[in-house]
């Protein structure tokens, strides 16, 4: 990404059981409060730094990956996600492979890391890393 800062962020794709609904809040995603809590301790003490954006990128077996980084600012076409009080950005070329999903952080005693739990995944890799729509 462009924006100055070039520290990236770990993220899985889940496919979503088809029946687990999630509720419309209007908001592109949907953030869970664990995401929440942690983006806020990410941007804590970083006051040029206004959210975390996120963006889909050509990698993988599967075909396509998300990635994180630190916003400094809004672009003209970022899809702008507010949620208790952190501000999440979806690069336009993300914006239709996120509808419905929930963003998730998750921490187990090997990892942690963002999850996406998307329910228009059609196939993923066996790393999780890479996802088809």
């Amino acid at each position: 990404m462009s924006n100055g800062i070039s520290k990236g962020f770990s993220a899985t794709v889940k496919a979503v059981n088809q029946t687990k609904k999630f509720v419309s809040n209007r908001s592109a995603i949907v953030l869970t409060q664990s995401a929440v809590n942690r983006i806020k301790q990410l941007t804590e003490g970083k006051p040029e730094v206004i959210g975390l954006k996120i963006g889909v990128k050509q990698r993988g077996c599967n075909g396509l990956s998300y990635f994180l980084d630190y916003a400094k600012q809004k672009q003209k076409f970022d899809e702008e996600v507010l949620q208790d009080g952190v501000r999440v950005l979806i690069d336009s070329k993300a914006q239709l492979s996120l509808l419905g999903t929930e963003m998730d952080f998750v921490e187990t005693k090997l990892s942690s890391e963002f999850v996406f739990n998307n329910p228009n995944v059609k196939g993923m890799c066996g790393c999780g890393e890479s996802f088809t729509l």
